[in-house]
């Protein structure tokens, strides 16, 4: 990670004042709320290198305790990168996903926040479908599919890396359109192919050599892999796919609700710089 060049101050010439020891609030929630508010106010960004915890227990005086506790909840949220040998920088933020509980798309998501979502297409072809392929689509293994192996791009980075799997007699549809910059599920609406429920799974794993290279964040690394099978108005499998995600990129957190049944249900939503909960976008 990049930092600046300097450092700025996170307070005026003595930050004392800032952390009141009489309050019933714990001095480092105090600290940790001064922190967030001070970045967001000097205009930090993501790579922005955040003075150590010497510096901070001078400057807002308070323990070295505090500062610890309030930099590693800082760090669970998601707010500052600690990395060993060089520093507390400012967070890339995270986008907001919530992967497992829609069926609107990535591009879509996005781009109603206002982001763009760019496709590398590096496979857009028929093939004969494989067993596993064959059982989420229901066909006899062997059967033609078209498959559409992109890398996509969030506002320039790389977010992740999808093959999906159609059907041959919804792929040709699309198989030769251009995927670069649209959503799938917008052009298979054009021809009045829509999901209508679906089965998603995720999971973590670790980045191989090829995964880290594509997602630019190395061999070893974390990232969140979703499986997916969609049906249409007919309850026929029209989409299969298997989806590599970043795991520095997305962060979930589950929300739970009882239903009538007293059942309860789950989804995924992102806690953003300032703890407020994001709009949820999804694959």
């Amino acid at each position: 990670m990049a930092a600046h060049s300097h450092t700025p101050a996170l307070t005026g010439q003595s930050g004392a004042r800032d952390i009141d020891r009489k309050a019933p609030v714990p001095m480092y929630h105090q600290l940790k709320r001064r922190i967030i508010e001070d970045i967001n106010r000097l205009g930090m960004r993501p790579g922005d290198l955040l003075p150590g915890e010497h510096k901070l227990c001078e400057r807002f005086g308070v323990s070295r305790t505090v500062v610890r506790q309030a930099l590693l909840q800082l760090e669970h949220q998601g707010v500052i990168e600690r990395v060993k040998g060089k520093g507390t920088f400012v967070a890339h933020q995270k986008t907001a996903e919530s992967l497992v509980h829609t069926l609107t798309g990535l591009y879509e998501e996005v781009a109603a926040r206002g982001g763009h979502v760019h496709s590398d297409v590096r496979r857009q072809e028929t093939i004969p479908a494989e067993d596993d392929v064959a059982d989420a689509l229901g066909v006899a293994p062997g059967t033609p599919v078209v498959v559409i192996e992109r890398l996509r791009y969030v506002d320039d980075e790389p977010w992740s890396w999808t093959t999906t799997y159609l059907p041959h007699e919804v792929g040709s549809l699309v198989l030769h359109d251009d995927l670069r910059d649209q959503s799938l599920y917008a052009l298979l609406a054009t021809h009045g192919i829509r999901a209508v429920r679906g089965m998603r799974s995720a999971e973590a794993t670790s980045a191989d050599a090829a995964q880290g290279a594509l997602l630019a964040v190395g061999a070893g690394q974390a990232l969140l892999v979703l499986k997916s099978v969609s049906y249409d108005e007919t309850d026929r499998p029209m989409e299969y796919f298997v989806a590599y995600h970043r795991g520095d990129r997305s962060r979930f957190e589950f929300q739970l609700r009882a239903s009538s049944t007293d059942e309860s249900t789950a989804s995924l939503r992102h806690t953003g710089l300032q703890g407020a909960e994001a709009p949820p976008p999804t694959l």
